[in-house]
């Protein structure tokens, strides 16, 4: 091959994985706890994200094997 070439190409995959790292900077880091009020066995991601709001998170979701209701916000 030629030398521009192989250098195009270098220049391209740098530019590829330059463009992946700055995405994943700006990504938001997301905080989870456990819910104070949510109780029972969590089963749907919905009513343990509906009790998430009132307890003053945006989000919600069931997760781990004791299917325990983890409030999520940015953190």
């Amino acid at each position: 091959m030629e030398r521009k070439t192989i250098l195009g190409f270098m220049l391209l995959l740098v530019l590829i994985f330059a463009s992946d790292v700055a995405v994943k900077k700006t990504e938001a880091r997301e905080c989870e706890t456990p819910s104070k009020t949510f109780r029972g066995l969590c089963i749907s991601d919905r009513n343990c994200e509906a009790v998430c709001n009132t307890e003053g998170f945006p989000n919600g979701k069931c997760e781990g094997l004791r299917q325990r209701c983890m409030c999520i916000r940015n953190c």
